[in-house]
């Protein structure tokens, strides 16, 4: 019979105790716990449980103490630690992380959410998110119900509660949307921007988040020759395109120019791109622990026979994306479609196959549609990009994410 999974909790409110149980107490999993954290160390080691939930503001020894405590003790490297405490500030959830900590939850929880933010945590998945999959132009209408109709946007939350934003299309307005639903405290993230085009940046003076004060965002991009990110965002509400200006932000806002680098954020690992698309346009690699993910959109891979085929740039993107578990990649055109759009900045169908094959990518995601393809075209894409790889007989497995969906990694 295989060994039950074990939570151990340290909180000095017993009701918050036995609501925690409720949800955590199962088949394959037994719940324990103290009031004392004064007595907690010599319980956790006695016991050596799956995973510690310690609150902060407790008496004896608050809940950072016992964290750096516990994460001294050899025996307990294998133990999940998550913070779970009504202290909303990004410093203490800072310093948790510093000490060890493998996720930090705020109090009050959603009984509805709690156990899979528990999960999440202790499985060390990234949550990948799509909030728009379109490209150019929203689409509205009975054509696009299936797969949404709005522009890129995809975002990362990591279990140590960061969350990495991929443009800024009009898919962030629904991103905008969850996050005043769902957040509890004051609300950090980083923004990378592919480009300046209006797909990917016409949704960020919608994102409401930027207006309260006390979140805080790094946004991260391409600059234009001396045009920096921060006058590409400021330029589309100067008043004359959008009535509200960047400096009416509420919250604090830092910038950063990116060129063709390897650069570190929140402790995550990762490289830029300059892909082939008219302007300066990047794709992001992203390594986290043993995963890759790889955002690469508004990119035009010339067929082999295509005069403008450039095999020394298609090396080097199959490198930059090769073995990674996800990558998230231009799809906007069937392959009839694409000879009557040569030149235009993107990829048809057979050429993202033939990438995601010689990379070895593990999983393949079709994004950044045509406007005028209905959710049956879109469909119709991923039946082609399938049998492709059937008929490589490549492992790579494909999807056309929705509006809304979720992928873990």
């Amino acid at each position: 019979m295989a060994k039950k999974r074990e939570f151990f909790i340290v909180d000095d409110d017993r009701i918050f105790i036995k609501f925690l149980t409720k949800y955590l107490q199962s088949d394959t999993s037994v719940v324990a716990h103290t009031i004392s954290s004064a007595k907690a160390l010599n319980e956790i080691l006695a016991r050596k449980p799956d995973c510690v939930i310690l609150d902060i503001m407790m008496p004896e020894i608050d809940g950072l103490a016992l964290c750096k405590k516990l994460r001294a003790e050899a025996s307990l490297d294998d133990t999940k630690i998550i913070i779970l405490s009504g202290k909303t500030y990004e410093f203490d959830r800072k310093q948790a992380l510093s000490l060890g900590a493998d996720g930090y939850i705020t109090k009050p929880v959603d009984p509805d959410t709690i156990t899979a933010q528990i999960e999440r945590i202790m499985a060390d998945r990234i949550e990948m998110t799509f909030w728009g999959v379109r490209g150019t132009l929203p689409v509205p209408g009975a054509m696009a119900i299936h797969y949404g109709g709005n522009t890129s946007c995809v975002s990362l939350a990591f279990p140590k509660g960061s969350l990495f934003i991929f443009d800024a299309g009009t898919g962030i307005k629904v991103l905008s949307g969850h996050l005043l639903r769902t957040s509890q405290s004051i609300l950090e993230a980083k923004i990378f921007l592919s480009h300046p085009h209006w797909d990917h940046i016409n949704g960020l003076p919608f994102f409401a988040p930027l207006y309260m004060q006390g979140n805080e965002f790094e946004i991260f991009g391409p600059s234009h020759g001396d045009v920096s990110v921060r006058e590409l965002v400021a330029g589309q509400m100067d008043g004359v395109y959008f009535p509200i200006k960047i400096k009416e932000f509420g919250a604090t806002v830092s910038f950063h120019d990116l060129q063709e680098e390897s650069l570190e954020v929140d402790g995550v690992k990762m490289k830029t791109i300059l892909l082939n698309h008219p302007g300066h346009c990047l794709g992001y690699r992203v390594e986290y622990k043993s995963r890759s993910i790889c955002y690469v959109t508004d990119n035009e891979l010339f067929p082999k026979d295509s005069r403008f085929y450039n095999e020394s740039y298609v090396a080097k993107l199959v490198q930059f994306v090769q073995g990674s578990d996800a990558l998230v990649t231009d799809c906007t055109y069937r392959d009839e479609e694409y000879a009557e759009k040569v030149g235009w900045g993107h990829s048809a169908v057979g050429q993202v196959v033939d990438l995601a094959d010689q990379a070895r990518v593990k999983q393949l995601f079709l994004y950044h549609h045509d406007p005028d393809q209905s959710d049956q075209e879109i469909e119709a894409k991923l039946t082609t990009a399938k049998d492709l790889l059937s008929r490589r007989q490549a492992p790579t497995k494909c999807f056309a994410p929705q509006e809304k969906q979720v992928f873990r990694l």
